[in-house]
């Protein structure tokens, strides 16, 4: 098996150069480096000036040789097709992850790293001064923020019918069971504008729609009709968190669970996908300006991105198979 070559160290050139100059042959330079004669030929011969000084053999321009041999770009600099590849998922609202990893269940193998893909959009940033790379990162910052807890008490504790999330079965919070799902409203800047976001546990699938106001009675009636053409084994639990829009939930029919007061991370599933709308529906945007099928294509592009927890699948892969598998079980006739 033969030897990796290794570049020689700046000191090594230095001690090279001395003894170069001193009238040391190739094979005892190499010994006193402890090289091999070839290594310290080849180093000679590749970085040895040229010119009327092309005898004498300088460290520091044998140095500069060797970086400037070296590509220093990244992979999506050097190959086209990968960038457009991943450019392309990025601007569906894929995450750097989330790219990789579709990459990697469609190839076989790791094709790209998360890190490669975020030093690119980064160092266009900084080598164009253009903004609008950060879009192509999942919440479009350039920096990340930090959370902070609010205290104080809340008194939707007295809402009736409420039950604390911690309740909530094994099976709700495992996300191994189908039909466990979280609802919040996301909101906007216009007053009286909102959006009933509710999402699904284990497949991550994620539904939106517009209501005319965030008031209890609307809100149960749209999660029912949401809910409706689900089999039951699909509308097993719903999780909310305090606000008063939710007061109605012993309507649904079926369980229902809320965050402790100040706590809405415990229904971390819709939290996400609401930051992640955000891409395709920031807070600025005016719901009125909206067409009739603009939602839904901000839905379907959700749906439609893989997703790590899911071993990069959709969302709307994972459901689809949930639901086939649902209405099969129930639809088989009994044996008799």
């Amino acid at each position: 098996m033969g030897r990796a070559y290794e570049q020689l160290s700046y000191e090594e050139r230095c001690e090279l150069a001395e003894l170069r100059r001193a009238g040391r042959s190739i094979r005892q330079i190499a010994a006193a480096l402890d090289r091999q004669p070839s290594t310290i030929s080849r180093e000679l011969k590749r970085n040895t000036g040229s010119g009327p000084r092309a005898e004498i053999y300088r460290p520091a321009y044998a140095q500069e040789q060797t970086a400037a041999r070296r590509w220093s770009g990244s992979k999506l600099d050097r190959n086209g097709v990968l960038r457009e590849q991943v450019l392309g998922g990025l601007g569906q609202g894929w995450s750097p992850e989330e790219v990789v990893g579709r990459l990697r269940l469609e190839a076989g193998r790791t094709v790209i790293g998360c890190e490669t893909i975020y030093r690119f959009i980064y160092a266009q940033l900084k080598r164009t001064n253009d903004g609008t790379w950060r879009n192509y990162l999942p919440r479009a910052k350039s920096r990340r923020g930090r959370r902070y807890k609010r205290g104080g008490l809340s008194p939707a504790l007295t809402m009736k019918g409420r039950v604390p999330i911690h309740e909530r079965p094994i099976e709700a919070q495992d996300r191994r069971q189908p039909g466990h799902w979280e609802a919040d409203f996301m909101l906007f800047a216009s007053y009286g504008q909102q959006v009933l976001v509710l999402h699904e546990r284990l497949s991550r699938l994620t539904v939106l729609a517009r209501t005319g106001s965030r008031r209890a009675e609307p809100t149960a009636k749209m999660l029912a009709q949401l809910l409706h053409l689900l089999p039951l084994e699909l509308r097993r639990s719903l999780t909310f968190d305090n606000g008063t829009e939710f007061a109605e939930h012993h309507r649904l029919g079926l369980l229902t669970f809320f965050c402790d007061p100040h706590a809405p991370w415990q229904k971390g599933g819709v939290e996400n996908a609401i930051g992640r709308f955000r891409r395709w529906l920031p807070r600025r945007t005016d719901l009125d300006q909206l067409g009739p099928d603009d939602l839904f294509r901000a839905a379907r592009a959700y749906n439609h991105t893989p997703r790590k927890r899911l071993d990069y699948l959709t969302p709307a892969e994972v459901f689809s198979r949930v639901l086939h598998f649902e209405w099969e079980s129930t639809s088989r006739p009994s044996p008799g």
